[in-house]
């Protein structure tokens, strides 16, 4: 059955092919947005300004039932309570007519996905031609996924066998995502992303949670982390070409970027420290959720809708790029973590070990707005530093990470870009001029000569200086008032990190050798 039959649309259904200028202007008719002083599309995303990890769904089935693994963070769904879903989709779809976006997920030619998104709404209709790879002129509407968003379907809780309204269900048979109850486009976006990190998998090759840039020796490096520790950013580097913001695959060509646009946080954006975000918001892309005066004027710094303020542009918007979006093998990979304890020090150098290790943990501070009812950051450990978009077990994902970083000989930092000098609300978050030379000192090869002293809570490298930062916030210890408060605080942290990993019961014990003490 095809995705249009399982669905129960009609061609003449269909609004296809609009550009995407077209689709804001539909927008802004429509009352779903107006335009910026910039000419980007403003929206506001109402209750839901963030995802809604509790309601989203992977259908348990007999494809699924071997290969998803199932728990707290991939949740399962019932054949029965999918297909009723289903058909209250159909239902509500019946007499509507759709935006659609033809794209691609993967710029790479052997591994990319054809998808179709349908949409109720224009403007996300405008986000999912910006931030997935273009595809329209592809013939027909067979694709190997579809997602229909369908934000004003709300659903009913309980009686239909889920949480809330709101609801975003995976069917790897179907082949098919639905989306209902929420205007969050990040939804669209993280659903995709899912889809291809249960799909690559299968083809041996890793998808990543990161951003990717290339320097001008043509190097390739890879930034990991969750939603507001630096990724964007930091790989928005205008000495370097970017390659993508958050999501690649990394295989036997090296690595590529699975979208072809960016979706940046920007509160507190800063039109100096990130010249290349701010540019990038005017005529063709989306905010979320920003508070923009009558005059048109955007206000970043006011977080009253959310602290999860968004943008979303195409990758052409950001000068220095890689317009092919793929890159070579990486060099070098960085681990970011905004560390709210304030004692995981700026940067050091992992082993291989250490590097699976710290894949699988994937600690850092959950930031607020990142997701609903988040409100000052708390501590979290996001395998893979993306755990809810990795259907499949974790070490399928870290074992493959060993074997790349094996085979390219790639070097591996942990980066924290969060607090230092006291836990957050005593200490200070590290300064991002520091931040960005200690990403330099570590892409320019520069840390290869660097010497080095080991810290004997976290069982990390912490190389003695860096050019250009202050040495003493190499050493958290050194920036703490007491040296006794630090050391029970960091082992409180070790002690949460040997917790966490007690959940990998059939860990290599050179790798949990690896991690803190």
């Amino acid at each position: 059955m095809s995705t249009m039959d399982l669905l129960g649309l009609r061609e003449e259904q269909l609004k296809a092919g609009y550009s995407v200028c077209r689709l804001i202007n539909e927008a802004v008719k429509r009352g779903e947005g107006r335009l910026t002083k910039e000419g980007a599309l403003l929206i506001e995303t109402g209750q839901y300004t963030g995802r809604s990890p509790k309601d989203r769904f992977i259908v348990l089935d007999e494809l699924t039932k071997d290969t998803v693994a199932f728990g707290k963070t991939n949740l399962p769904l019932s054949e029965e309570v999918y297909r009723n879903l289903l058909q209250k989709v159909k239902s509500y779809v019946e007499d509507k007519e759709l935006y659609v976006i033809k794209a691609k997920a993967g710029a790479s030619e052997n591994h990319a996905m054809d998808i179709n998104v349908f949409c109720e709404d224009a403007a996300q209709a405008v986000f999912s031609s910006q931030i997935f790879i273009k595809d329209q002129d592809r013939e027909g509407f067979d694709a190997d996924f579809t997602v229909i968003a369908l934000p004003n379907l709300k659903a009913n809780g309980k009686e239909d066998g889920i949480h809330s309204e709101a609801f975003v269900v995976i069917s790897f048979t179907d082949k098919v995502v639905l989306i209902g109850g929420t205007k969050y486009s990040g939804e669209i976006k993280k659903s995709i992303f899912s889809v291809m990190n249960y799909r690559l998998m299968g083809e041996d090759v890793l998808p990543m949670h990161c951003s990717a840039n290339m320097g001008k020796d043509g190097k390739t490096a890879l930034f990991f982390g969750l939603s507001g520790t630096g990724k964007t950013t930091l790989s928005a580097d205008p000495k370097r070409f970017l390659i993508g913001d958050d999501e690649h695959g990394w295989s036997e060509e090296g690595v590529f970027n699975m979208e072809g646009g960016c979706y940046a946080k920007c509160i507190n954006l800063d039109k100096d420290k990130e010249k290349e975000i701010y540019e990038a918001i005017r005529f063709g892309s989306v905010l979320e959720n920003v508070i923009v005066s009558d005059k048109g004027i955007a206000d970043y710094c006011d977080g009253s809708l959310t602290e999860n303020t968004r943008c979303t542009y195409p990758l052409e918007y950001i000068d220095n790029r890689v317009d092919e979006k793929k890159g070579g093998h990486p060099s070098t990979v960085l681990f970011l973590t905004a560390d709210a304890f304030g004692v995981i020090p700026p940067i050091s150098k992992l082993t291989r070990e250490g590097a699976m290790y710290h894949f699988m943990s994937g600690y850092t501070s959950k930031l607020a707005g990142t997701e609903r009812g988040i409100v000052n950051p708390e501590t979290t450990f996001s395998a893979l530093f993306g755990e809810p978009f990795m259907p499949r077990k974790i070490e399928e994902y870290a074992e493959l990470l060993g074997k790349m970083i094996d085979e390219h000989n790639t070097e591996v930092y942990l980066i924290n870009t969060g607090w230092s000098g006291g836990v957050y609300g005593v200490g200070q978050r590290t300064p991002l001029k520091y931040t960005r030379l200690m990403v330099d000192a570590a892409l320019s090869g520069e840390l290869d000569k660097a010497e080095f002293i080991h810290d004997e809570i976290f069982h990390l490298d912490v190389p003695v200086s860096v050019p250009g930062v202050p040495e003493e916030l190499l050493h958290p210890r050194k920036l703490w008032k007491e040296e006794a408060e630090y050391e029970a605080t960091a082992k409180e942290l070790a002690r949460k990190f040997k917790e966490n990993f007690n959940r990998f019961e059939g860990a290599a014990e050179n790798i949990v050798q690896a991690g803190p003490y």
